[in-house]
């Protein structure tokens, strides 16, 4: 989506959150002066508990960008959650934004968790990816509020049957989700024990990296006759701005190391590759989605996938082993590949995220900690999910007026004159879009009937990626994600050729879980589903 941009800002200022205002010169969400890429704080559960004190923050940066973050008490940037399968998380929020106007304030229904208006400063957290309660203070978005000086505690039960792997924490309330994640307000989770399921992990040294995307200067132009193309968003890789200088990875001489990356952009595609003098290097794939690739069936250990490079949408996670570079490689890198989203789509060239540089003294320590959980190390949460039979086969359709920035998903055929976004508030929220009950196993197909790309997201369950059909000239199914759990699926644009077949996803969804109540799926393109790009689906507990 190319138009309306800048006006997002313009909004945020607008509704009173300006915040060098507010904050005069202090910048509780500065980045690293250092271009080194070093792992985000961790915060470690202990017996099975872990408590949290997060406060949501925001300030300026030099070029006059909104940052958002999540501070600890002293000052920490977005920690890593580290816990167990079977583990309670405590995180209690504390909202230090300075007060939108009055005049902005929308209400919420009967049904608000937290507070019951929303203004320019209203944030909430979603556990992205977590299969756990869509209940009130713990996985809920559709109405949870945290608004200026509160403070608000979510109580979160993972389920002892939790896959091992990465997660990630994001604000998400609508219509400001994409200002919030384009800030920074992101961190990751890891569910420990996953050297049980993958133990080519074991004793290697992890690293936790997340990119993000923030504004870009200038108009964004792929279409360019001289100079570079200029994206539509810049990148950071831990915080660092890898537009203006590449960060840099330290790997010791000779090992490997065990890399668990998070697209935590708003906005931004994706498609990740080591190349060493010009040739990509093979990857270990261990887990997609927070879920040990190959374990799913619950029979076996999990099976590494090899991939030259991996399709990540907004929203998604891949964690692999890659070796370090060799004596005599001359140029080491890690990139993500250009990436064609379609003619309405983003401008996303290809971009140096980091240089590897070999260093002997480079840590060889940080290997990640041993579960300690007393929950099974055997992963049944989507056993025989495969080989179920299904109670429903639905279709869904992407559809979207890019002229009057209207959005939406729909099981009936796209009518532009008769669009159906997620409303702004202050309406509630809609009836929901999709009833199922608890115990249903059902086949979705996620058309996309627009020209853009769009990346299909559904809160509290994975689904198992069953194809990925009609793609347009130019672009390829991602192998990696064939048979896979997955909570993150793209649906490529369609190429506006009138007969030409839409592209689409079928995916298997999982409604086997202990989880009822309603939550949402939405395009992860944060812009699409502030503009209305979402739904909910309601889950019926048993009869």
């Amino acid at each position: 989506m190319k138009k309306l941009r800048g006006w997002l800002w313009i909004i945020v200022v607008i509704g009173g959150v300006m915040p060098s205002q507010a904050l005069g010169a202090s910048a509780p969400c500065l980045r690293p002066a250092s271009n080194t890429v070093a792992d985000p704080p961790a915060l470690r559960s202990s017996g099975g508990n872990l408590t949290v004190n997060l406060s949501y923050n925001t300030s300026t940066d030099p070029a006059g960008r909104t940052l958002y973050c999540f501070t600890l008490p002293d000052g920490r940037l977005s920690p890593t959650l580290y816990v167990g399968p079977g583990d309670r998380m405590t995180v209690n929020v504390t909202n230090n934004l300075p007060a939108a106007a009055p005049a902005s304030a929308m209400r919420m229904d009967s049904n608000a968790c937290g507070a019951d208006s929303m203004d320019g400063s209203s944030v909430n957290i979603h556990y992205h990816g977590l299969n756990i309660s869509p209940a009130c203070h713990s996985d809920e978005v559709i109405r949870t509020l945290i608004n200026s000086g509160q403070t608000f505690t979510y109580n979160i039960a993972f389920p002892a049957d939790e896959p091992p792997g990465l997660y990630w924490y994001h604000p998400h309330v609508h219509t400001l989700a994409e200002n919030a994640v384009l800030g920074g307000a992101t961190g990751a989770i890891v569910v420990s024990g996953i050297e049980r399921l993958q133990p080519s992990v074991a004793g290697l040294r992890q690293r936790i990296l997340v990119v993000r995307d923030q504004t870009a200067p200038g108009t964004p132009a792929c279409a360019v006759t001289t100079g570079k193309p200029v994206p539509s968003w810049n990148l950071t890789l831990n915080y660092i701005p890898i537009d203006s200088q590449p960060a840099v990875i330290e790997m010791r001489s000779g090992g490997k190391e065990f890399w668990r990356v998070a697209n935590a952009a708003a906005d931004t595609i994706l498609d990740l590759q080591v190349v060493f003098d010009g040739v990509p290097q093979t990857l270990s794939l261990v887990a997609l989605d927070g879920v040990p690739v190959g374990s799913q069936d619950a029979t076996q250990k999990g099976k590494p996938v090899p991939a030259t490079d991996m399709r990540l949408p907004p929203g998604s996670r891949v964690e692999f082993v890659v070796a370090a570079p060799r004596t005599g490689v001359k140029s080491a890198q890690f990139i993500t590949q250009k990436i064609d989203t379609g003619p309405a789509g983003d401008c996303d060239p290809m971009r140096l995220l980091a240089t590897l540089a070999s260093a002997p003294t480079a840590s060889a320590a940080a290997p990640a900690a041993p579960s300690k959980s007393s929950a099974s190390s055997t992963q049944t949460r989507f056993a025989k999910l495969a080989g179920s039979a299904t109670t429903k086969t639905r279709t869904l359709y992407w559809c979207e007026d890019s002229v009057n920035n209207v959005f939406w998903v729909t099981t009936e055929v796209c009518d532009p004159a008769n669009p159906h976004p997620f409303p702004k508030p202050p309406n509630p929220a809609p009836v929901p879009l999709v009833t199922t009950t608890q115990g249903s196993v059902e086949d979705w197909v996620i058309e996309n009937r627009t020209q853009e790309n769009h990346e299909f997201h559904i809160h509290q369950i994975h689904f198992l990626v069953l194809s990925q059909d009609n793609f347009p000239a130019g672009t390829r199914p991602v192998q990696a994600i064939q048979g896979q759990m997955m909570d993150v699926i793209e649906t490529p644009y369609w190429d506006g050729v009138s007969g030409h077949p839409y592209p689409s996803v079928k995916v298997r969804m999982d409604f086997r879980g202990a989880d009822i109540g309603e939550f949402v799926f939405h395009c992860h393109i944060l812009n699409h589903e502030d503009a209305g790009m979402m739904a909910i689906v309601k889950v019926l507990a048993k009869p």
